[in-house]
């Protein structure tokens, strides 16, 4: 049982990846922080693919890394597959990507968070937002009434979360998880918000794959680590594999797009154009006779295989039988069906480059609850809004990243000032 205050100098709300670096930045800089979280068991936890990095997604890790943030050593202890991406091209663009121990990572989160000194902990949901004079003061939970100075609120998908997969649909925010509804408190207070959507693959039995069918991905052989504070990846690497879609699968997927919600209009939010569902893939680009499907092992010691590249909220009949056509997943069992996640957002012209918002003074939004989608991203966004925080309650000058000085910056610049009409 976690000893809570009555006040601190910042809350934090999510125990995300955004949360974590907005909780650890502030704590460091000398602040009281409490980090409340729906599951002190989800901490840290990889929502949808277990992997760090990738084209300019490993950018921003290595700027996390360097102004004090904890990903890039979080992907360092835990990873399990490292390649470096783009190296048929100039270094500018090389890209470190890991592929994690899930589990193994969320651990590691929350032991970092536990031993970090000025850190509290607690399990509950955020009812409300106190403000005073536009002034945010402290919020109200289930267990009542706890002051702050300054307020970080890192929701991820579980804003009014809904969950689907074919024609049915659940609240929450992720599998097993709930959602939140503290969007129409802060509509009270004047914010507008919108929809997006996000989705997930299939989780495939290791056991049940014929992996003497499909491409082997071999680690590279000496692993480059994302922190400056790691010397060497010492861990044991794995390989992962790759296959492909087929025109069978493809029309067996387009039998269920009368029952997709993404064609049928139940999901009303914006997919990420840049990952888009395997029924978005087949039916944007008819003319392509296959898709890359990469199988991505979750652990060690887990049986579960992420398949990267078939996000999908068809329905689960759909995506079990469209699975049986690509080689090597024939006899493939089916641990869990992909679905799609709709949740809202609250578009960042309603912040400045600090993230805290304009019509409130100490309130920060990092992560999803900006309209990005992305581990690396949400964690950029938590550390620039945990020192600001911090800041903000020392009565000190802020600190902004400009575009000229970092990918963060230029993330961020772009989230104020273009029209967010996707993840």
């Amino acid at each position: 049982m976690f000893h809570v205050k009555q006040s601190y100098d910042v809350i934090v709300i999510g125990g995300g990846h955004a949360g974590i670096e907005a909780a650890l930045a502030s704590a460091r800089m000398g602040c009281s922080v409490l980090l409340l979280t729906m599951d002190l068991n989800a901490v840290g936890r990889m929502s949808c693919n277990p992997a760090i990095g990738g084209t300019a997604k490993g950018h921003l890790v290595r700027e996390v890394d360097a102004l004090g943030g904890e990903m890039g050593r979080l992907a360092d202890k835990t990873g399990i597959h490292f390649r470096m991406l783009n190296r048929s091209k100039g270094p500018a663009v090389w890209s470190p990507r890991s592929q994690n121990d899930r589990e193994w990572y969320g651990r590691e989160a929350m032991e970092t968070v536990r031993r970090q000194d000025g850190v509290d902990l607690l399990e509950g949901s955020i009812e409300e937002i106190v403000v005073e004079g536009r002034k945010v003061v402290g919020i109200v939970t289930s267990s009542g009434r706890i002051a702050c100075r300054a307020l970080v609120l890192c929701a991820g998908t579980f804003l009014n979360g809904l969950m689907h997969t074919g024609e049915s649909r659940k609240r929450g925010g992720r599998y097993g998880e709930g959602s939140s509804s503290l969007t129409d408190s802060l509509k009270k207070l004047g914010f507008s918000s919108g929809r997006l959507k996000t989705g997930t693959p299939p989780r495939l039995s290791w056991k049940s794959i014929d992996f003497g069918n499909t491409e082997e991905q071999v680690p590279d052989e000496d692993p480059q680590p994302f922190s400056y504070r790691t010397e060497k990846i010492t861990n044991q690497q794995i390989s992962m594999f790759l296959t492909f879609t087929n025109p069978r699968t493809h029309e067996i997927l387009r039998k269920g797009f009368d029952r997709s919600p993404l064609f049928t209009g139940r999901i009303k939010g914006v997919g990420p154009r840049y990952c888009p569902s395997i029924e978005d893939k087949v039916h944007r680009f008819a003319d392509r006779d296959r898709h890359q499907i990469f199988l991505e092992r979750e652990g060690y010691d887990s049986d579960l295989v992420y398949v990267n590249g078939f996000s999908s909220s068809l329905p689960e009949e759909i995506q079990r039988e469209a699975i049986a056509t690509i080689l090597g997943l024939e006899h493939a069992v089916m641990v869990r069906p992909g679905y799609a996640v709709e949740y809202d957002f609250f578009p960042p012209h309603q912040v400045r480059h600090t993230l805290e918002t304009k019509l409130i003074s100490g309130l920060y939004f990092a992560g999803q609850i900006n309209g990005t989608s992305g581990y690396e991203e949400a964690a950029g966004q938590g550390l620039i809004a945990g020192i600001n925080a911090a800041l903000k309650v020392k009565n000190r000058a802020e600190f902004t990243l400009g575009r000229n000085e970092a990918y963060i910056g230029v993330m961020i610049d772009d989230l104020i000032n273009k029209r967010n009409e996707e993840p």
